[in-house]
Formats: C-alpha cells, structure tokens, sequence
C-alpha cells in the first residue's frame, strides 16, 4: 500500500507539506524529528489528510498532481477546508 498524505505546521495556519511514503507511521515520525529537512527545520506537524494506493506509480501521479497543478491542491484544500484551520 502506498500513501499521499498532507501535513500541517502546527504553528502555522496556512503552511503543509504534502508526500507520498509506503509506510505512513515511519515517515510521519521521520517529519517530526529536527533535522535539516523542510519540515524538519520548521518545528511540528500534524497528519491531516491521506489517501491509499495499492500502485506505487499511482501514489507518485497523485502527488506530482497535488504538488504542481494548483488547481488539483486547490481542490485538496477546499475538501480538507476544516482540517486547514484546526
């Protein structure tokens, strides 16, 4: 199985990050930690959205969609709309 996933900063209302991992549990703790990474450098964030894949290149497509066609996140956005203000 495969995951698309979006993180949320937890002291910011507006920034995320969005992935795609096979092991969601492992690569969420792995944001978590204070490295040198995106997220790592910008402090805490909070799984709120993901979506299953049983194809690894599906999961890939997803998240290449998300990440450079605005309006594919836009749409993201407007479903997780409740998500993005908590």
């Amino acid at each position: 199985m495969y995951y698309v996933y979006v993180l949320k900063r937890a002291e910011s209302s507006s920034e995320i990050y969005i992935g795609y991992t096979s092991d969601l549990k492992r690569r969420f703790h792995e944001h978590q930690k204070k490295n040198k990474s995106f997220t790592g450098e910008r402090g805490r964030w909070k799984l709120i959205y993901h979506e299953s894949y049983l194809s690894e290149e599906d999961a890939q497509r997803r998240e290449k969609m998300l990440k450079k066609h605005g309006s594919s996140k836009h749409h993201l956005k407007s479903k997780i709309k409740k998500s993005l203000e908590s």
